[in-house]
C-alpha cells in the first residue's frame, strides 16, 4: 500500500502539527510516516534537552530552531555551551536559567555562535557579574536579558549592557543587590526602548523612578520591595510617560495613598495595579476616587493584605466594572457586607481571590454565584465560614469554574456533590478538610473528567476505594497530592496506574504504602516527573528498582526516612538518567561508602542534592568539590547521623 502522506507539502504538514500540543500526540505524528518526520524537522521551533550529550545532533537535526532553553541541563559550563551550539544557527532566544558552571568565555561563545540572538535567560546564574555582562553586551541585537538574582553584577556591568544593547525592551534584574540608582539612570539613558522593567528588592529610591519616568514606550514595572520608593518616586511616575499598563508596588512599605493617587493621575492606560502587603491604610477616598478613571481600562487589581472597608469595596464595586481578578488576600476588613457590594458591581470577574478572609460565609459566595456568571477562579483557602449551601449557589451560578481552593474551609461530601455540577473543573484543592471521604470524590469521579490537580492533604478520611474511584474517572490527571492520608495502601496506588498523565504525586508520610504499591504505581506511571515519598517507612530498595526501570523521565525525588540500603539508593541513582534534585536525608540503612557511590553514580547530573550536615565531615572532599564544580548545589541538614546497617 502506498503512502498517501508522500502527496502532501511540507507547509501543510506543519500547519497539521501546529494544532497537535500533547508531546505524545507530537510523537506519534513523527511515526505516521518519513513525509512528517521530516516535516517536524523543518518545522520545529523550540526544544528544551533533559541532557547534553544529544544536543548537537538535535540542532543540526532541527534547522530552523529559534528558540533553546537549557535551564535542565546539569553540568553545563563552557566547554559543553561552546561545543554543543554549531555555527551557524537560527537561534533568537537562549535560556540559561541557574547555569552556575557558566563564565564569560561561554557566553562570548554563545553570543558568537549565535548571530540572531535576541533573547538570553540568565536566572540565578550564582556566577554570574560584570565581565558576564560585557560578553552578553557583545549581542548588539538583544532586546530581552534576564539575569534575576544574578548577586555579582553591579553597576559596571548593567552599564556595559545598556551601552552595547540599546534596542533592549524587557530587561529582569530583580534581586540585583549591587545595582543602585547610578545604574538605572544610565540605563534609562541608553535604552529607551525599555516596555517591561523589574527592579524588584533592588537598593533604589525615588531616583531611579525620576529616570525611569523619561521611558516613553515602558508599559511593565515591576517593584516588588523596593523599601527605599516612597510617595514622591511615584510622583516622578505620574508626571513622566502615559504609556504604563502594569505596575507592581507591593512590599513597597512607604507607599501609601497619596502616591498611588498620583500615579493613577498621571497614568490613564493601567491595566493591572499590584498594591499588596504596602501601606495597611492605603485604601483612602482619595486613591479610590482616583480609580474611577481607569474603569474602563483597569481589568486586575490586587489588594491582597490590606485593611478594607465596606465602603471602599463597594467604591470598588461602582467605579472598576471590567475587572477581571480581583485580590483580596489576607485582607483586614474584608466582610460579606463589602464584598457582596464588590461582586454585584464587577459581574466580569473571572479570578477571586479570598484567601485567609477569615469573616466571608455562605453570603459572599451568593452574590458570586449570582453575579459572576464568568467565573473560572475561587480561591477560599482558610475561609472556615463556607458551608456546603454557599457552593451549591456557587456550582449553579459558576458553570465555567475551573479552580478551586477549599483548603481548610472543612467542606464535606455533600459540598463535593454539589461542586461535581462543574464539569470544566481542572484544579481542586481540598487538603485539611478531614470530612473529604471517598463518597465526595466519588461524586467529582463521575461528572469532572477534565480535572489535571487534585490536593487532599490531610483528608485523613480518604482510603483506597476513593482514590480508585478518581483513577476511574479523572484519567487526565497531572498533579496528586496525597500526603499524610493515612489509609491508602498498596491498594490505592495499585489503581493509579491508570493514571498515564501522571507527572505530580506526593505520597508524603502514607506509611501503609510497601515498595509493591510504589511498583504498581510506577508501571503505569511512565510520565512521573516529581515524587515525594518521604516518611513511607515501609519502602525498600525494591521500591527503588521499579523506579529505576520504569520511571525514566524523574527529574525531583523525595526519600529521606525511606529503609533504603546503599545498594538500592547507587542504582536508582545510576540509573535515572533526567534526575536533577533528590532529597535524601535519614536514610539510616546507607552507610558511608554507599552515599558515596550514590553520589559519584550520579555526579553528572544532579543540580541539587539535601543531606544530613553530619556527612559533610566524612564523605570525601574530593567528591563534595566535584558536584560543586559540576553545579551542584548540596543543603546540609543540622540532624545527626544514625546507621543502622
Amino acid at each position: 500500500m502506498s503512502d498517501m502522506t508522500a502527496v502532501l507539502s511540507v507547509d501543510l504538514i506543519a500547519q497539521v502539527l501546529d494544532r497537535v500540543h500533547d508531546a505524545r500526540d507530537i510523537k506519534s505524528c513523527r511515526l505516521i510516516s518519513k513525509a512528517f518526520l521530516h516535516a517536524e524537522y523543518v518545522h520545529r521551533r523550540a526544544i528544551r534537552p533533559l541532557r547534553l550529550g544529544p544536543l548537537p545532533l538535535l540542532l543540526r537535526r532541527y534547522s530552523s530552531l529559534q528558540s533553546l532553553d537549557l535551564s535542565s541541563c546539569p553540568s553545563l559550563d563552557d566547554t559543553a555551551l561552546s561545543l554543543s551550539i554549531p555555527n551557524p544557527n537560527n537561534l533568537r532566544s537562549v535560556s540559561l536559567s541557574r547555569a552556575s558552571g557558566i563564565t564569560w568565555r561561554g557566553l562570548e561563545a554563545l553570543v558568537s555562535a549565535c548571530v540572531k540572538i535576541e533573547a538570553i535567560d540568565l536566572s540565578h546564574c550564582t556566577g554570574f557579574g560584570d565581565r558576564e555582562a560585557a560578553a552578553v553586551a557583545r549581542a548588539a541585537g538583544l532586546k530581552e536579558l534576564r539575569i534575576e538574582k544574578c548577586l555579582k553584577v553591579t553597576d559596571m556591568g548593567l552599564a556595559k549592557v545598556a551601552v552595547a544593547c540599546t534596542g533592549l525592551e524587557r530587561l529582569g534584574i530583580k534581586w540585583c543587590p549591587e545595582i543602585s540608582d547610578i545604574g538605572i539612570d544610565l540605563l534609562v539613558k541608553k535604552c529607551q526602548d525599555l516596555r517591561e522593567l523589574d527592579i524588584s528588592y533592588l537598593k533604589v529610591g525615588n531616583e531611579s523612578l525620576r529616570s525611569i519616568a523619561c521611558l516613553s514606550k515602558l508599559e511593565d514595572l515591576a517593584m516588588v520591595g523596593c523599601s527605599d520608593v516612597d510617595d514622591e518616586g511615584l510622583l516622578f511616575l505620574s508626571f513622566g510617560n502615559s504609556s504604563l499598563q502594569s505596575i507592581d508596588v507591593s512590599r513597597c512599605e512607604n507607599v501609601t495613598s497619596h502616591g498611588l493617587a498620583a500615579l493613577l493621575e498621571g497614568q490613564k492606560c493601567l491595566k493591572k495595579i499590584n498594591s499588596g502587603d504596602c501601606n495597611p491604610e492605603l485604601l483612602t477616598s482619595t486613591f479610590l476616587s482616583k480609580l474611577s478613571a481607569l474603569q474602563s481600562m483597569l481589568n486586575i487589581l490586587k489588594l491582597d493584605g490590606l485593611q478594607l472597608t465596606d465602603s471602599s469595596l463597594s467604591t470598588i464595586g461602582q467605579n472598576c466594572k471590567n475587572l477581571h481578578e480581583i485580590g483580596l488576600s489576607k485582607c483586614k476588613g474584608a466582610s460579606d457586607e463589602g464584598i457582596s457590594r464588590l461582586v454585584t458591581g464587577c459581574i466580569n470577574l473571572t479570578t477571586i481571590d479570598l484567601t485567609c478572609c477569615r469573616s466571608v460565609s455562605d453570603r459572599v459566595l451568593f452574590y458570586i454565584g449570582s453575579n459572576c456568571k464568568r467565573l473560572e477562579c475561587l480561591r477560599l483557602e482558610s475561609c472556615g465560614l463556607v458551608s456546603e449551601k454557599g457552593l451549591d449557589w456557587i456550582a449553579s451560578g459558576c458553570t465555567d469554574l475551573k479552580e478551586i481552593d477549599l483548603t481548610d474551609c472543612n467542606v464535606t461530601d455533600t459540598a463535593l456533590k454539589y461542586l461535581s455540577k462543574c464539569s470544566e473543573l481542572r484544579v481542586l484543592k481540598l487538603g485539611l478538610c478531614p470530612g473529604v471521604s471517598d463518597c465526595g470524590l466519588a461524586f467529582i469521579a463521575n461528572n469532572c473528567a477534565k480535572l489535571l490537580e487534585l490536593d487532599l492533604y490531610r483528608c485523613t478520611a480518604v482510603t483506597d476505594e476513593g482514590l480508585a474511584s478518581i483513577s476511574a474517572g479523572c484519567l487526565k490527571i497531572r498533579k496528586l497530592n496525597l500526603c499524610y492520608c493515612n489509609q491508602i495502601s498498596d491498594t490505592g496506588l495499585n489503581s493509579l496506574g491508570s493514571l498515564e498523565d501522571l507527572s505530580d504525586l506526593e505520597l508524603r508520610g502514607l506509611v501503609r504504602i510497601t515498595s509493591s504499591g510504589i511498583t504498581s504505581m510506577a508501571v503505569g506511571c511512565r510520565r512521573l516527573t516529581h515524587l515525594d515519598l518521604k516518611r513511607c517507612y515501609s519502602v525498600d530498595d525494591a521500591g527503588m528498582w521499579a523506579l529505576a526501570r520504569y520511571t525514566e523521565n524523574l527529574r525531583q525525588l523525595t526519600i529521606s526516612y525511606c529503609t533504603v540500603t546503599g545498594l538500592g539508593l547507587c542504582h536508582l541513582l545510576g540509573s535515572l538518567r533526567c534526575l536533577q534534585d533528590v532529597k535524601m536525608v535519614h536514610l539510616s540503612w546507607v552507610s558511608i561508602e554507599g552515599f558515596e557511590l550514590a553520589l559519584r553514580a550520579s555526579c553528572g547530573k544532579l543540580k541539587k542534592v539535601k543531606l544530613l550536615g553530619g556527612l559533610q565531615d566524612v564523605l570525601s572532599p574530593e567528591l563534595l568539590q566535584t558536584l560543586q564544580a559540576r553545579g551542584c548545589r548540596i543543603r546540609w541538614v543540622n540532624k545527626p547521623l544514625v546507621f543502622k546497617g
